[in-house]
């Protein structure tokens, strides 16, 4: 665990909580919950989360919200937890109970935009590595030697950024890869939305891995805690980075902990915040 900022000292941070009328939880899932794999549909939550999310929606003092990166159907058939939790569609952008069937209009020469770069990706033989969406592409070079994804994703990169500088799409490097789509709302404005649904000003964190969770780091400021949940340490704007499963599980016992809930498990594995 690494403090990237002097907005909060981790101790404060849950002795806040602790004392907070109201707390707000956020956690993108993608390889945040669980380890990031070459096949999506591989993909196990971290043991122990699980119970701990329980726990945490089981209490009723935290709005638990998880941002999806895939539908929200998918992600709660993986997570076995006892209640469905609050889910926000993928990208964090489909609230609950949105119809998925309903798309931003997407203009025609975007339209064209992507078809060629699905035409792309059949002639270099990347079909396996890429997931079509409506008003997105995106290319998943994970597992794939380091060196050959490199330049793969380079290749990709530029001849899709002329796809997007022609036709108005935003091209967005992710771990692992790239995405091409039409320009949407992002997980800053997922966080603004969930705000100004609110009362009062809760205690909140956003725990994330990918880059597309920078923009909910930032949109934080001065008003919740950033946390980049990986590994390695990347060039980031959230506050704290902690390493996962040991690390990730110890945070979320620190939150229920601040929440007045004795763990009986709490002394197994993982560093100590407090």
């Amino acid at each position: 665990m690494r403090i990237l900022t002097d907005k909060y000292d981790l101790p404060r941070f849950f002795g806040d909580l602790s004392r907070a009328q109201s707390r707000l939880l956020l956690v993108d899932c993608g390889g945040t919950l669980a380890p990031r794999t070459a096949d999506p549909s591989l993909v196990k939550p971290y043991p122990g989360v699980e119970e701990l999310l329980n726990s945490v929606i089981e209490r009723g003092k935290t709005r638990l919200v998880l941002m999806a990166g895939r539908t929200a159907e998918n992600l709660a058939s993986r997570l076995k937890l006892a209640k469905r939790p609050e889910i926000w569609g993928p990208r964090g952008l489909e609230p609950p109970g949105a119809d998925s069937r309903v798309r931003p209009e997407i203009a025609q020469r975007a339209l064209r935009a992507l078809s060629l770069a699905a035409e792309w990706v059949r002639r270099e033989d990347l079909l396996h590595r890429c997931v079509k969406r409506p008003g997105r592409l995106a290319l998943n070079f994970r597992g794939m030697d380091l060196t050959l994804s490199r330049r793969a994703v380079d290749r990709a990169a530029t001849y899709w950024q002329e796809l997007a500088d022609q036709s108005g799409l935003v091209l967005e490097r992710t771990d692992g890869g790239l995405e091409l789509r039409i320009p949407t709302e992002n997980k800053a404005d997922a966080i603004r939305a969930l705000l100004s649904e609110t009362d009062g000003s809760p205690m909140m964190a956003y725990l994330g891995d990918d880059l597309t969770d920078e923009s909910a780091f930032r949109a934080l400021d001065e008003r919740g805690l950033g946390v980049l949940v990986r590994p390695k340490l990347r060039a980031t704007s959230a506050d704290v980075w902690i390493r996962p499963p040991d690390e990730l599980l110890e945070f979320l016992r620190s939150w229920l902990r601040a929440e007045g809930i004795e763990l009986e498990y709490s002394a197994a594995g993982g560093s100590r915040f407090y």
